[in-house]
This record gives C-alpha cells, sequence and structure tokens, in this order.
C-alpha cells in the first residue's frame, strides 16, 4: 500500500480537477474555440496517435530537450566543481555566468538561430543554456557546505584534494545537485518549447503555434498535456534515480 498510495493520491486530485474542468465548460456554456472540454482534448490526443501526426513531434522535442540537458548538466557540474575548487576561477568566470543567466534566453534566440541555423543544434544551445545555471549554483553550493570537521578529518589522515572532492564533498553535495538536476528537467522543456516558437518545422512547441493559427485549441491543449507529461516522466526519472544513488538521505530520512 505505501507504494500505491503516492500514485493513487495524485489521481484522485487529476480526477477531480477533469470533473471541474468539464463541469464548468458544460456550466458556463463555453465555447471550444475559448476552452475545449476535456473529451475534446482526449480526443484530439487520440486521433493523433492513432494516425501518427503526434509521434514525429514528441521525438523532435525529446530529441532536443534531452540533448541540451545532459550537455548542460555536464557542463553545469564540471564548471561547478572547478569554480567551487579554484578562487581564481571564480574571480574570473563567476561574473561572465551571472551575466549570462541574467541575458533572457529568449534575446538570445535570434543570435543563436544565427550562429547555429535553423535546424536542431540552435535548439539544443538554448537548451542547454537554459537548463545550466541552476544546477550550475546548487553544485557550487552543495560543496561549498561539506562539513568542515569531516574535511579537516580527512585531512589529518593526509587525504589528497582529489580524494576530497570525489569520496567527500561530491557526496555532501549530491542531494544539491539532484535538486539541481529536477529544475533542470522543466526549465529544458521550456528552453525546447521556446527554441520551437521561434523557428521548427516539428516539435510540441511548434504543434502548438501552428495550431494557435487554425484556432484548433483542443490540439493545443493536447500539446501542453504531451508537455506536462514528459515533464512529470523526467522529474520522476530524476527522483528515481536520487533514491538509487543517493541512498544515505532515504535512511536518514527513516
Amino acid at each position: 500500500m505505501r507504494r500505491v498510495l503516492p500514485i493513487v493520491y495524485p489521481l484522485i486530485s487529476l480526477a477531480v480537477l477533469l470533473l471541474i474542468w468539464d463541469l464548468s465548460v458544460r456550466f458556463f456554456a463555453i465555447p471550444d474555440y475559448l476552452l475545449p472540454s476535456p473529451a475534446a482534448v482526449g480526443h484530439a490526443l487520440a486521433n493523433g496517435f492513432r494516425d501518427g501526426s503526434l509521434w514525429p513531434h514528441i521525438a523532435t522535442t525529446l530529441g532536443e530537450t534531452l540533448s541540451g540537458y545532459l550537455i548542460g548538466s555536464l557542463l553545469a557540474i564540471v564548471f561547478g566543481v572547478v569554480l567551487a575548487e579554484s578562487q581564481t576561477f571564480e574571480r574570473f568566470v563567476y561574473p561572465l555566468l551571472v551575466a549570462l543567466q541574467a541575458t533572457p534566453k529568449v534575446a538570445l534566440g535570434p543570435i543563436i538561430l544565427v550562429w547555429f541555423g535553423f535546424g536542431i543544434l540552435s535548439k539544443i544551445v538554448l537548451v542547454t543554456l537554459v537548463c545550466f545555471f541552476p544546477l550550475f549554483v546548487n553544485t557550487v553550493n552543495g560543496i561549498r557546505r561539506t562539513d568542515a570537521e569531516l574535511l579537516d578529518a580527512c585531512r589529518a589522515f593526509s587525504a589528497s584534494r582529489t580524494f576530497l572532492l570525489f569520496h567527500v564533498k561530491l557526496p555532501s553535495a549530491a542531494g544539491e545537485i539532484f535538486a539541481g538536476l529536477q529544475i533542470g528537467v522543466a526549465l529544458a522543456l521550456i528552453g525546447a518549447v521556446v527554441a520551437e516558437f521561434l523557428s521548427a518545422q516539428s516539435g510540441l512547441g511548434y504543434l502548438i503555434a501552428s495550431s494557435s493559427v487554425s484556432m484548433s485549441v483542443a490540439t493545443m491543449f493536447a500539446g501542453v498535456v504531451l508537455l506536462a507529461l514528459i515533464g512529470l516522466c523526467g522529474a520522476q526519472t530524476v527522483r528515481w534515480l536520487q533514491r538509487r544513488v543517493v541512498f544515505w538521505e532515504n535512511k536518514t530520512r527513516q
């Protein structure tokens, strides 16, 4: 039951939300071009899966999101470790990274398109930039919050700097790193959709934008539902990995 209840509770909330949505559409007689019923959205999803029109859009968005997310996460962890370990690197690089993060990514979109073209590469670059900074900051903070007494105890036994990093600091920062990874899942999807809004031939963002032109609101909602499901699956996957990798946190909570 302890494994089933965490799944049942959200499903109950979802069922209540869908019921309120459906009753509101019926009671207030809201037209379909403003707010389609859940049945209409489900019909659009079923038709899209049945005729195969949704699969290329899902594959495109997934490819852009996963590629940019993996590259951005790897760079964030590497830069975070180097900056946390080197004050010289921090003095030279950190202000530039903050300035890059402060720049709206939508403003960088046209420049990225000019540099990297209108294909999938420009979308991957934008996703990488969007999901980089939260994980980078979490990595730096997690490493720097390592217990000083534990570090002193290891140094007393002549532990090397490399040993401290991989056996003490990174395990201590693992919880915050995974928190940054979870934030990055949502940001990666946002980056992919924004990139597809700017220029794309396929993808869920392109599907939503093109459906808005034809006023196919049910298809727009179908695209949003698919994005939500992808984000949920991604976040749950990261949480599953966290429970397996940072297993000592589970014992602490128990």
